[in-house]
């Protein structure tokens, strides 16, 4: 029986991390009696959260009385994914989540009657300042339970039981927390989500200037230290959704995306010295594996403005080749 309980936790666990991939979770333990924490927050990749000690590991502390909470983790920032925790849900929430283009990419059900809704709206980190309202918007919307509407609330992991002595079934048993639903995607509408979040925040950075001002050669620019990590995440992330490369592209060439950035926002009239701080702080693991980064920015931003002076004087490219 142990061993029928297990495959079915392990199949269950696997379910939801494929709809929600990550690099890693953390994992809370949460007494459901006194509402304690176990000591220690768990942070597993998902091959080790797969394994067969870490499964018996948690059912053994879920039969002892712990509920199993995760979230997908990204340090001091949201990994991309909102909970809508729909604790006592209308029978049509889900459609109308997906009718707004608000598709979740996983349902669980963590009692009979009782779901909670994960919508991935982002493909990198959101900061807080952007996370925050999403969620809080989403909650407002759905009438979820606005006490869980924050950047870094954690949701019910499915293939364990609810502890909770209210939601035990007529039979007395504890219910299994069960996956209802996966689509692992983007919501359709994730772009209006974080563009009104952004705004709500007041955290938008740049103008577009009514004529373009062509920007000093960036070869030498230095870092504006006026950008800060929340700014340069924000910016990078509004772009990556106004040129649409999540929706485009599954996994997408980080090299090329920041090329394209730097070419919008160069066009909108940013310095480069923004530019290059926003590059530097937001495109995603950067450095990754280049092995002089400020030459690689640089050279992107180098590229950027020549190819932005390609397209916006055509003529004088012709008049120079002819010469």
């Amino acid at each position: 029986m142990d061993d029928d309980g297990f495959l079915l936790s392990l199949d269950a666990i696997r379910t939801q991390l494929a709809a929600m991939p990550c690099d890693s979770y953390l994992i809370r333990l949460i007494h459901h009696s006194t509402r304690k924490p176990l000591p220690g927050e768990r942070l597993w990749p998902a091959a080790q959260l797969l394994v067969e000690p870490t499964i018996r590991f948690l059912r053994a502390r879920n039969r002892a009385g712990f509920d199993v909470y995760f979230r997908p983790y990204a340090p001091d920032h949201n990994a991309g994914y909102i909970l809508v925790d729909l604790d006592n849900a209308q029978p049509t929430v889900l459609a109308a989540m997906r009718g707004n283009g608000h598709e979740p990419c996983v349902v669980v059900e963590t009692s009979p009657g009782h779901l909670q809704a994960w919508v991935r709206v982002s493909v990198m980190p959101l900061a807080p300042q952007v996370a925050t309202p999403v969620s809080r918007h989403l909650a407002r919307l759905y009438q979820a339970d606005r006490a869980s509407a924050d950047w870094r609330h954690v949701g019910r992991l499915a293939g364990f039981t609810n502890q909770k002595p209210r939601r035990r079934l007529a039979s007395g048993l504890a219910p299994w927390v069960k996956v209802r639903y996966t689509a692992a995607a983007l919501a359709s509408n994730s772009r209006s989500l974080l563009e009104r979040a952004v705004f709500a925040a007041g955290a938008a950075i740049f103008r577009a200037r009514p004529q373009r001002q062509r920007t000093a050669p960036p070869c030498d620019t230095a870092a504006d230290p006026a950008i800060d990590s929340v700014q340069a995440i924000t910016t990078y992330q509004n772009c990556l959704n106004h040129l649409q490369i999540p929706q485009r592209f599954a996994q997408p060439d980080w090299s090329i995306a920041d090329l394209w950035i730097a070419k919008q926002l160069l066009s909108q009239g940013a310095p480069a010295s923004s530019v290059k701080s926003i590059l530097r702080l937001a495109s995603p693991r950067f450095p990754r594996g280049h092995s002089n980064p400020e030459d690689y920015l640089r050279r992107t931003l180098a590229r950027a403005t020549h190819e932005i002076d390609d397209a916006t004087f055509p003529a004088r490219k012709v008049q120079q080749s002819r010469y």
